[in-house]
């Protein structure tokens, strides 16, 4: 299975355990819209959103690597441009968490700008390259990164070297998710 396929499957799975609970509902802004979202609205009413594939070509993770000076990992950019989200919740052996995805092409752009960040901080504290995907739950506080040279996925912490090493791959680490209902609905 790819990781395309691997990301389908998780996807699938969660419309299978969202969708009899309804769909997550947020603030219509005529400002901040996204395929995600299900109907049009009266700004400030909530309107419900779904996770929708990419049906256009994304260049940003070719840009990434240019500003960086290295090519991204193209489990990353496969991860990232196969579908519009929002946050999607889900359990891993090792505790909860939240899978990042862009909501539109604008939050594409700030997505690179807060990977540029990290990874210029990697680079100031002698770190190996890691980009993240992934925050865990409840708090936060340490996030889930593919390892930019051999794609393994690995827990860190802002500031620390990479904590531990929790699958050989994005495919492998998608494979042991299981997705919860957005805590909106629960």
């Amino acid at each position: 299975m790819t990781l395309e396929a691997q990301l389908d499957s998780f996807i699938n799975q969660y419309r299978e355990v969202q969708e009899p609970l309804g769909w997550p509902q947020l603030p219509w802004e005529a400002e901040w819209q996204s395929p995600c979202l299900m109907s049009e609205a009266q700004e400030g009413d909530d309107v419900g959103w779904r996770p929708v594939a990419i049906d256009t070509p994304i260049d940003m993770f070719e840009r990434l690597g240019e500003a960086l000076d290295t090519p991204i990992h193209p489990d990353l950019a496969n991860y990232y441009s196969r579908y519009w989200s929002d946050p999607i919740y889900a359990e891993h052996p090792d505790g909860e968490l939240t899978l990042l995805f862009a909501w539109n092409l604008e939050e594409f752009e700030r997505l690179r700008a807060n990977l540029i960040g990290h990874a210029l901080n990697k680079r100031r504290m002698r770190q190996p390259l890691t980009l993240f995907f992934a925050c865990t739950e409840p708090d936060g506080e340490e996030f889930i990164s593919l390892m930019n040279e051999d794609g393994s996925i690995w827990l860190e912490a802002p500031g620390k070297r990479p904590l531990r090493r929790l699958a050989e791959s994005l495919k492998a680490f998608l494979a042991e998710l299981k997705p919860l209902p957005h805590p909106s609905t629960r």
